[in-house]
């Protein structure tokens, strides 16, 4: 059985200084970059997503700062594939698929809980996947709007956490 690690917009627009900052960000991205390496250690593959905006002005303009991967995920990220988005949804419009080929189980994290990691888990083309969403290493912009969604999510398929996942 092939994992792959989905690791979905981990951005400096998000960060501190950024246009849209997280809770918990900096804490949730440590998280991020540990599992990252025991993920490694373990064959897991690792695809990084970012959101790249086509507007001219605003959150994710292509070639932004703001739009940029954080440095620590880029670099224990390695040589992984990135993939580039424009909607919630990591499939829409994208060539994730091509690089989830041989892929069984789908392990979902990152930014945000509610909009971009529960619209590529529930994604109609996730559906061929087992897929999991690693709680504690998503965020949002509050914590309350973090754990509904986990909550909401946990109704349709597996949430859990990083320890159960490479545990």
């Amino acid at each position: 059985m092939t994992r792959t690690l989905l690791v979905i917009d981990i951005q400096n627009e998000y960060f501190p200084g950024g246009a849209l900052p997280l809770w918990r960000a900096e804490e949730t991205e440590a998280r991020i970059v540990a599992a990252i390496g025991k993920a490694r250690a373990s064959g897991d593959r690792i695809i990084l997503v970012r959101h790249v905006s086509a507007a001219a002005t605003g959150l994710f303009v292509a070639g932004s700062p703001g739009a940029a991967l954080r440095p620590a995920i880029s670099d224990a990220a390695g040589d992984a594939p990135i993939v580039s988005k424009a909607h919630a949804d990591a499939f829409q419009d994208t060539d994730l698929a091509d690089h989830l080929a041989g892929t069984s189980e789908l392990l979902i994290f990152g930014m945000m809980t509610q909009n971009c990691v529960v619209f590529t888990a529930l994604s109609g083309l996730a559906n061929r996947f087992h897929v999991q969403v690693i709680g504690d290493l998503c965020t949002a912009p509050v914590e309350v709007v973090h754990r509904i969604a986990l909550n909401a999510l946990a109704s349709k398929l597996r949430v859990s956490s990083a320890d159960d996942a490479w545990n």
